[in-house]
């Protein structure tokens, strides 16, 4: 397992092509997100990179390791899929290596993510339903065109998006827990990778969504299980068939992975904005909700959080703030069950 994670070494050569692209990312602890917590709870701040989320990072590296290869070994351009995050990545190191991009996106994609895609000199492609039928088409497409396939999961993926833990635990290396969401793994395996590479004691619980359960069910049986996908809001975490290699170093380095509905990503979302005026995506919550679902557990200690992106369609944002507080709609509840009593 330990081939599929970057070292320290490996991280530390990453940063290099990862800081020449985007400065260090901050890290706050928010006085009421803290409050809401009943914990000091640090926010990475993954938000405020150039495409607005993690996965440039990955891109960066992987992208200049393509682009040093010998003359003869050299590609004619890259295709990879996407719901949004990985694609603005791919099309941000790709413009900056000048290497033509291609990505495949599911039909009924963000709007907003295909356009800052398109905006980045992308050649979008649009197919399938979801995300595993828009990878199948990228890689019938890559032997079709003799384009280079980037996977969502992979050494120098990790080893770019690893710079960001090191970030963090860097500079807060007493953190209790880490809440990590888990999309196809690169986020997760990177903050286990950081972890090791810094020789920290600090828990990592993995995220997913309620509604798109392949890493839990995976996790939980110790093996690859594939679950359908229905989240309309998490899309970065819309995975029905795990990746093998990531799926490898979860099951050997995530201490727990805790499932998130849609309704708990929406308030994590609502609450970002409110506590501390940032905006966050779906998947960009989700670390969020599950520290609010386990908070019970959490008093006293000291948790790292990932707002891990923020391209969310301004239309569901704005829904999403003109939401009733949970705090609020139980109010309402038993206002309501009050005064039934009362006229019974």
């Amino acid at each position: 397992m330990t081939h599929l994670l970057p070292t320290h070494a490996d991280i530390e050569q990453a940063a290099k092509a990862v800081y020449a692209a985007m400065p260090a990312t901050p890290q706050y602890a928010w006085p009421l997100l803290s409050e809401a917590l009943g914990a000091e709870a640090w926010v990475k701040h993954e938000n405020h990179t150039p495409t607005g989320a993690f996965k440039i990072r990955g891109g960066l590296v992987y992208l200049q390791n393509l682009a040093q290869r010998p003359r003869q070994q050299q590609v004619r351009g890259v295709i990879s899929a996407t719901r949004g995050n990985h694609g603005q990545s791919v099309g941000f190191a790709a413009r900056r290596y000048g290497i033509p991009a291609t990505i495949v996106v599911p039909q009924g994609n963000s709007r907003e993510k295909n356009a800052a895609m398109r905006a980045l000199g992308v050649e979008l492609v649009e197919f399938g339903q979801e995300f595993q039928e828009s990878r199948e088409h990228a890689a019938m497409l890559a032997q079709q065109e003799q384009l280079h396939m980037i996977p969502s999961f992979h050494r120098d993926l990790v080893s770019g998006v690893a710079t960001y833990w090191m970030e963090l635990l860097r500079a807060q290396p007493d953190l209790d827990v880490l809440f990590v969401p888990i999309g196809q793994g690169s986020g997760v395996c990177a903050a286990a990778a950081a972890r090791r590479a810094l020789n920290v004691r600090t828990r990592i619980i993995g995220v997913v969504s309620a509604h798109a359960l392949a890493y839990k069910l995976s996790f939980d049986g110790r093996s690859k299980i594939e679950s359908p996908v229905t989240t309309v809001i998490a899309d970065g975490m819309a995975c029905r068939v795990p990746d093998e290699a990531s799926l490898e170093v979860i099951l050997n380095e995530v201490d727990e992975v805790i499932a998130v509905s849609d309704d708990e990503v929406a308030a994590a979302m609502k609450l970002y904005f409110t506590a501390t005026h940032n905006v966050a995506e779906g998947a960009g919550a989700a670390a969020l909700a599950a520290a609010m679902q386990i908070r019970h557990r959490l008093r006293g200690q000291r948790i790292g959080l990932t707002l891990s992106g923020g391209n969310v369609d301004h239309d569901m944002f704005a829904q999403i703030l003109s939401r009733p507080d949970q705090d609020a709609q139980l109010a309402d509840r038993n206002v309501d069950l009050n005064q039934q009593r009362r006229a019974a």
